[in-house]
């Protein structure tokens, strides 16, 4: 199983495992699929800045995408560029089984080489799978927003975890 860079060949597979959360979970707050169009300008975006964001898919054993991971601006003010947002999906049929581990290791690695000083997730509450991940990682908690999404008819709260690179 590998871990590399994604290339535009993935961008379906990453919108696939994407959606998926869309239309399931309260994991994401998007409330709409992701076009393949949406997903290219995204992936154009981050690969304009490839020296300090990275985009990484995760295989299994058959060269199938299982999980992506990716950095990206934590705000648009200029203030910002020595900060960055973190974020890792898996397919559904493959959490807990070592992927978002191997997708984290990879990720701050590639992250470490760059001008980022900190990295922050923002994870929709309750999410023990994901917030284990990144304190295994040395991700600290720093806050929650309360009830700060609303999806299929709920109020989530949202956990904010940073990490010094």
């Amino acid at each position: 199983m590998t871990v590399r860079k994604a290339t535009q060949l993935d961008l379906a597979a990453i919108n696939a495992i994407y959606n998926h959360y869309i239309t399931n979970t309260s994991i994401t707050f998007d409330y709409d699929e992701w076009s393949i169009e949406q997903r290219q300008t995204w992936f154009d975006k981050i690969n304009h800045n490839n020296d300090i964001y990275h985009v990484l898919v995760k295989e299994d054993e058959q060269g199938s995408v299982i999980g992506f991971a990716y950095n990206n601006e934590f705000r648009e003010k200029l203030a910002y560029r020595i900060s960055s947002e973190l974020t890792i999906y898996l397919h559904h049929e493959y959490a807990s089984k070592g992927a978002g581990t191997q997708l984290m290791q990879a990720l701050l690695a590639e992250i470490s080489g760059s001008e980022i000083h900190r990295v922050y997730s923002v994870i929709t509450l309750p999410n023990p799978a994901s917030l284990k991940l990144h304190e295994k990682f040395g991700f600290k908690q720093v806050g929650i927003l309360s009830e700060a999404g609303y999806k299929f008819e709920q109020y989530y709260s949202v956990a904010i975890l940073e990490k010094s690179i």
